[in-house]
């Protein structure tokens, strides 16, 4: 993995945001404070499987940050790039457990976006993979909780649209996300979004109405991830990710 990343190091400096902000879709602006993915704070997904997750990747992307993508096994290359993810921009590293922390720290210090499962690391390793992030310019997205996160978002709710009396084919799904955080993201609002809609587009649902206020500490941990609904299928040749093992 080492001779891995020394290789692409040329072009992962090349490909860094040129602004402060790492861009995000414009439906998911407003569950973010500064409206963009802010480099050194870790922003947190919950619920609903990956596909917020990957939503999140898709403009940074496709805009030509390079991400990587440390801890997901059988990531549904399909859906991300269904949801805008470019995949010649992606790479999928596979670590083992004991070198997960280690692995997470090299991504941070040589990748514009870093999308993280495998559960938090111990207090002064969150600490110093923040620190790195930071000073390498590098945007943390973590599936499931994580101490300390600077923006927490929960996909409360989904439903799906497209079958009919038991029978048809999923064409979009409409989830409410709530979200929250520290500092500047602590007014927790709830808002609907079409993840996707029937076109494949990431967009606001309109017919829920603007984002809602919340009662106090709706974040509370949910009892399990979504699951996906299909196999992904191949990706064509020549534009998938890179795998790193």
């Amino acid at each position: 993995m080492e001779a891995t990343l020394a290789a692409l190091a040329p072009q992962l400096r090349l490909s860094r945001p040129t602004g402060p902000l790492v861009p995000v879709l414009p439906a998911l602006q407003d569950f973010l404070p500064e409206r963009g993915l802010r480099p050194g704070a870790v922003v947190s997904v919950t619920g609903g499987g990956t596909a917020l997750l990957l939503a999140l990747a898709a403009a940074a992307t496709s805009a030509g940050t390079w991400c990587a993508a440390l801890g997901f096994e059988g990531l549904g290359l399909l859906a991300a790039a269904e949801l805008g993810v470019d995949l010649s921009r992606l790479v999928v590293v596979e670590a083992p457990h004991e070198r997960w922390p280690e692995v997470a720290l090299a991504l941070a210090d040589g990748f514009g976006l870093l999308l993280l499962r495998g559960g938090p690391p111990p207090g002064p390793l969150a600490e110093r993979l923040a620190t790195v992030a930071r000073r390498s310019g590098c945007a943390v997205v973590v599936s499931g909780g994580w101490p300390g996160a600077r923006v927490r978002l929960r996909v409360a709710s989904q439903s799906w649209e497209g079958l009919g009396s038991g029978r048809g084919r999923l064409r979009a799904r409409r989830v409410t996300v709530v979200a929250g955080g520290r500092g500047a993201a602590a007014r927790e609002r709830r808002v609907g979004l079409w993840l996707p809609d029937a076109h494949g587009a990431v967009r606001l649902d309109s017919a829920a109405g603007p984002p809602a206020s919340v009662a106090a500490d709706p974040l509370a941990p949910v009892a399990a991830e979504g699951r996906q609904t299909s196999t992904p299928a191949p990706v064509p040749s020549g534009r998938g990710p890179l795998v790193v093992v």
